[in-house]
């Protein structure tokens, strides 16, 4: 089935640019000095700037999600400990699941299949907390060295069917599940495109393409590789009370995004509003910087001075107010989405063990879901709609294949 014709971000036909493109001058991940001289370039130039939001957006959001990494006193503050009696009970859900008549694929994981009656109800809680609370949790307590590779995927999609059921496919390849792992050296020869999910390398703030990201954690490296996250109600207020005029910026359609296929680019905003939920934001950097990895497509136009002043914006915040969380072996990680901004530390793995390796899962909630904005439904349909390439939906037991990933890569996904 083709995609929707949804009225969302616009579709643009390149025209080969009469000379070279110049961009601002902002890196993936981006300098603070470079920053901060743009700031003061432009407030020298006495712009005629807006000074209250735009007038269908909050001055303020008033939301337990809305907190800074300070706030959390301790790991006890958002870390769930999974007793002996709950790893049991996911084993025999796993065991029940796997004696099952027929030859069932992980798609038919959920609630009813995987049976968990004690643990079932607190993970709801968790769900609530997901959405309608700070953001965020960390499960703690499994040990994925006691399962096999797909057993492991088994009670990982077990135990979030109970926060949100419904997975989303996370590449044109149909991979319903994505390896997170150093497995291909992080080359700097300019446009060598090994993916940033399969090298050591650090990630700047951003969002991916679902309503809800899940981590778990198989392996953990022997040094580095920190998770942070980041509130976007703490950075939207924090914006909205000392730059309205950037709030502006960010809400307008007119990004220019390198997601160049088909002979088209799209634009869109940044910042969303979810209602009732309020404003959150969707993008990741290296669609409007390039990186050395990955530069632009020729013909995909730059920010302006103005947009690489508010997309730094965002990033100094984020970083300002994160929480770093540091995972552990069989820790499961889940988060909103569209609440937050995520990023990752480089990393460094050990010669045998402590090999950093992530099970990503992009999920959703039907009871709960946040209403998708306009703008983004052909990114959520691509996501969780029923997308031909779903069809052959991929489970890779072992690891992803990065030269798929490269191949493949949808032409929306950072």
């Amino acid at each position: 089935m083709a995609c929707p014709l949804f009225a969302t971000s616009s579709l643009l036909k390149p025209e080969k640019p009469s000379g070279p493109i110049v961009r601002p001058d902002t890196d993936w991940i981006p300098s603070y000095k470079v920053y901060k001289d743009r700031v003061e370039r432009l407030a020298a130039l006495g712009l005629d700037r807006p000074a209250t939001v735009p007038e269908e957006w909050p001055t303020f959001i008033d939301a337990e999600r809305c907190w800074s990494g300070t706030d959390f006193k301790s790991e006890d503050d958002y870390v769930i400990n999974l007793t002996a009696d709950d790893i049991t009970e996911i084993e025999a859900g796993l065991g029940h699941f796997k004696s099952l008549p027929g030859d069932l694929t992980p798609d038919a994981v959920n609630p009813t299949t995987f049976p968990l009656h004690i643990l079932g109800p607190r993970l709801a809680e968790v769900s609530k907390i997901i959405h309608e609370g700070r953001g965020f949790a960390v499960l703690r307590g499994l040990n994925p060295v006691k399962y096999s590779s797909m057993d492991n995927i088994l009670l990982y999609l077990g135990v979030t069917s109970y926060i949100a059921e419904t997975r989303g496919m996370q590449d044109f390849d149909g991979r319903m599940i994505l390896h997170i792992q150093a497995v291909v050296k992080d080359i700097k020869k300019h446009g060598s495109m090994p993916n940033s999910p399969y090298v050591a390398r650090a990630q700047p703030f951003h969002t991916d393409l679902c309503d809800v990201l899940s981590l778990y954690a198989l392996d953990v490296a022997a040094y580095g590789g920190e998770s942070f996250l980041a509130s976007s109600a703490k950075i939207y207020n924090e914006i909205a009370a000392t730059r309205p005029d950037i709030i502006h910026v960010l809400a307008k359609d007119d990004w220019p995004f390198d997601e160049f296929y088909n002979n088209e680019y799209h634009t869109r905003p940044l910042l969303h509003l979810f209602p009732p939920h309020g404003p959150g934001f969707q993008f990741s950097r290296r669609p409007l910087t390039g990186a050395h990895f990955s530069p632009h497509h020729p013909l995909v136009p730059s920010m302006t001075e103005i947009q690489a002043e508010a997309l730094d914006t965002v990033y100094f915040l984020a970083k300002q107010h994160a929480l770093e969380i540091t995972l552990h072996k069989g820790d499961i990680q889940i988060f909103n989405n569209f609440a937050m901004l995520h990023a990752r530390n480089s990393f460094v793995d050990g010669e045998v063990e402590n090999k950093r390796h992530m099970l990503r899962l992009w999920l959703r909630n039907e009871e709960r879901k946040w209403a998708v904005p306009r703008a983004l439904q052909r990114l959520s349909w691509e996501c969780y709609g029923d997308h031909e390439w779903r069809k052959n939906a991929v489970w890779d037991a072992e690891r992803s294949p990065p030269e798929l990933r490269v191949k493949y890569r949808r032409a929306s996904c950072a």
